[in-house]
C-alpha cells in the first residue's frame, strides 16, 4: 500500500516525493523545503533514473531516505544535496518480497518499515539505530497502514488482518513490540485507523460496524464511543483524510481535518471538516495539486502543494474564517448522525489518559433504521 506521493516531516520543515522528469529522465527523488518564506525544491537525481515503485521519506535534517527494489531485496540509502549533484549514503539492505516505509517518525531522525511475511509482519528500524537496519518486533498477522500516537515515537498503530478480520492495534516500541488492541468497536467489525493527530489525540477511523463502511472519529484515551457523522458519507465520492490541525491539545473537537474527495471522472476535491461544526465544506484544489497532500498550521491555515509548468514548487494557502458560509467552492451542510445516542455532559476526558494504549471503544453499536 503506497502512501500519498508527497510526504511531509512531522515538524513540517521538509517534504519529499518522486517526481517524473521529461522524456528519458524517468523518476527521481525531489526534496521540498517548507519552513522558509517561500517553498523551494531540490532535485536529488542519481546516476540513473529511479523506478516508479521506489519510496522516499524526508528527515528533519533535510536528507531523504529512499527505498529501492534490487532483485530479491530492498536497498536503503540517504540522499542529500552535494554541490551540483547528489550525495548518497548506503544504509544496507533487507532481503524480502515486500518492504514498505512507515510515515515519518515524530523525532524526525529515525525511519521504520514493515516487511510482510506469510503469517506475520516484521517491524524494522531502517535508520536511526546503532548500525544498519535492525529488526525490532514481529507481529502476528498482516499489518498495513501506520500512524504514530505520541510525540516520543513509542506507540505505533497498525491495521492488522488476523483470522479474517482487520483491527487497529498498538505496538509499544519500548516494550519489545508488545501488541495491544486499539479499536474494538464490535467483535466482528473491521476497524481501521486512518489518521491520528498527535497533540489532540483525534482519531479518524473507517469501520463497517454501522453495517457499511463508514468514516468515524474518536479521541485516544476517551471513554466515549466512536461517532460516525452523516456529513462524512457522500454517496458519489470516496473520502480519505490527509491532514489534521496540530496544537489543539485540549480541544480535539475543534481540530480541522482535510480530506481528499475523489469523484471519479470529476476529479479530486478538498474537503474540510471538524467535529464541532458537524458539516463538510468542499473546495476545488489549486491547479496542479498533488492530490491527497497538504498540511495544517496550528493557526488553521491549510497548505496544499501544487506543481504546474510555470510553478515547479508551489503552496496554495487556504484560511477558513469562523463559521464561513461562502468560500471558493460548494459548501455542504449536513447533520451529524452518531451511531449511538449521545448524552451531553460537562465531564471532560482526562488529558493524562490521552496516550493510554487501550481499546478506543468496546461498547456494542446500536444501529438506527435507515
Amino acid at each position: 500500500m503506497r502512501r500519498a506521493a508527497f510526504t511531509v516531516t512531522v515538524n513540517g520543515s521538509y517534504a519529499a516525493r518522486l517526481a517524473l522528469g521529461r522524456g528519458a529522465d524517468g523518476w527521481f527523488p525531489e526534496r521540498w523545503t517548507l519552513d522558509g518564506p517561500e517553498p523551494y525544491a531540490v532535485s536529488l537525481r542519481g546516476k540513473q533514473p529511479d523506478e516508479a515503485d521506489s519510496e522516499v521519506l524526508p528527515l528533519a535534517d533535510g536528507r531523504v531516505l529512499i527505498r529501492r527494489r534490487v532483485a530479491e531485496r530492498f536497498a536503503l540509502s540517504l540522499l542529500y544535496p552535494a554541490g551540483p549533484g547528489t550525495g548518497e549514503l548506503p544504509l544496507g539492505s533487507i532481503e524480502c518480497s515486500h518492504l514498505s516505509l512507515l510515515p515519518p517518525a515524530p523525532d524526525g531522525s529515525s525511519a521504520y518499515a514493515l516487511v510482510h511475511r506469510e503469517r506475520s509482519t516484521a517491524l524494522w528500524l531502517v535508520y536511526g539505530g546503532s548500525g544498519g537496519p535492525e529488526l525490532l518486533a514481529t507481529v502476528p498477522g498482516r499489518c498495513t497502514g501506520g500512524a504514530w500516537l505520541d510525540r516520543s515515537g513509542r506507540l505505533l498503530a497498525l491495521d492488522r488482518e488476523l483470522d479474517g478480520l482487520t483491527k487497529a492495534v498498538v505496538v509499544d516500541l519500548r516494550r519489545g513490540g508488545e501488541v495491544s488492541p486499539l479499536l474494538q468497536i464490535t467483535e466482528k467489525s473491521n476497524d481501521r485507523l486512518l489518521m491520528a493527530e498527535l497533540d489532540s489525540g483525534l482519531l479518524l477511523v473507517r469501520s463497517d460496524a454501522p453495517g457499511t463502511d463508514r468514516l468515524g472519529w474518536g479521541v485516544l484515551g476517551s471513554s466515549r464511543p466512536v461517532r460516525f457523522p452523516d456529513c462524512l458519507r457522500l454517496p458519489d465520492a470516496h473520502l480519505t483524510p490527509f491532514a489534521a490541525q496540530p496544537g489543539q491539545g485540549l480541544a480535539p473537537e475543534e481540530c480541522f481535518v482535510a480530506f481528499r474527495i475523489d469523484r471519479g471522472a470529476a476529479g479530486s476535491w478538498v474537503g474540510v471538516w471538524r467535529p464541532v461544526t458537524k458539516r463538510l465544506q468542499q473546495f476545488t484544489g489549486p491547479a496542479g495539486w498533488l492530490a491527497g497532500a497538504g498540511m495544517w498550521t496550528a493557526e488553521a491555515e491549510l497548505k496544499l502543494p501544487y506543481v504546474t509548468p510555470g510553478v515547479p514548487c508551489g503552496l496554495a494557502r487556504l484560511r477558513l474564517p469562523e463559521e464561513t458560509t461562502a468560500v471558493s467552492g460548494p459548501v455542504i451542510s449536513a447533520k451529524a448522525v452518531p451511531l449511538e445516542e449521545e448524552e451531553e455532559d460537562d465531564e471532560e476526558d482526562d488529558p493524562a489518559s490521552a496516550l493510554r494504549p487501550v481499546p478506543l471503544q468496546q461498547a456494542p453499536c446500536a444501529r438506527k433504521p435507515v
